[in-house]
Order: C-alpha cells, then structure tokens, then sequence
C-alpha cells in the first residue's frame, strides 16, 4: 500500500455542487480543492493528470500524487490551459461509469466517467489500497464497482 494520499482537483465552478460526484470528498485528508479561474495558473508539475488522449497509467506513475479536472467535457481545454509545469498525462483503461447520463447538448465520450469514478480507478491504479472509502458519497458505487471489478481487480499495474 502506497503512503497517504496527495490528491488536488481542479473544479470548474460552473459544474453544479449537487451534481458534483467528487463535492463528498471535500474535507477528506489528501484531497484539496482548487476552484477553477481562467487568471490561476495551477503548477503540476510532478503530478498525473488524468488525459484520455495520453499514454496509459503504468507502473512507473506509482507513488506520484494525482491531478484530476472536474469539469464537463466541453469546459475541458479551458481548465487544462491552466496547468503548467508538464504533469505526467495519462489515461485509465476502458472503463464503464455507472453514472445514468442524460445530456441533451452533446454526447459524452464514451470513456467519459463520473469524476469520482476517474479519481478512485486511478488511485487504484496508482498503487492505492483501502480507499473504496472515497466511494462513499456517491449513489452509483457498487454498480461502478460491480461493472469494472476485473480491471480494478488486478489493482496497481
């Protein structure tokens, strides 16, 4: 098991609180909070930062603290333009969310995961154990568990 965790979410202020999967976790040791403004620049270098476009999670990023963006897809790019410092981009392997999506401007990826689903795979990933707690809040959570059981099952790559 890894050390304690060093989490730091980007949140876009436009995503609603109540919709929000990751606004539970506010509060929980390791995890900070960074509202998202188009002035901040936020240094992260050293960090992975979740990118669907980037190389896979391997097992070299084990023990590197994590950068996640919440935001919705769209407002995607704006938040990224705010990052420096050359964070170590990665993607998860193919997931399913068990978020119920209902957009009625545009189709979502189909990698697209609830954030707090993106957060707990790549911890799970990242060397991460006993941290199904952060999953708590969060009303899908044993189906997203039970749809993706034998990719998080394997735990750190």
């Amino acid at each position: 098991m890894l050390g304690s965790l060093d989490v730091l979410i980007l949140r876009d202020p436009r995503e609603s609180a109540k919709k929000c999967s990751l606004i539970p976790l506010k509060g929980t040791p390791g995890v900070e909070f960074v509202e998202y403004r188009s002035d901040r620049i936020l240094e992260a270098g050293g960090r992975v930062l979740l990118d669907p476009a980037a190389e896979p999670i391997t097992a070299a990023d084990q023990g590197l603290p994590l950068l996640v963006l919440d935001s919705s897809w769209r407002r995607l790019p704006k938040l990224s333009a705010t990052v420096t410092g050359s964070p170590r981009r990665r993607r998860l392997p193919p997931l399913r969310t068990a978020y119920p999506r209902r957009s009625k401007d545009f189709e979502d990826p189909a990698e697209g995961l609830a954030s707090v689903e993106a957060l707990y795979a790549a911890l799970v990933l990242l060397g991460h154990e006993d941290i199904e707690h952060l999953l708590e809040g969060y009303r899908w959570k044993d189906e997203f568990l039970e749809l993706n059981a034998a990719a998080l099952r394997c735990g750190p790559l």
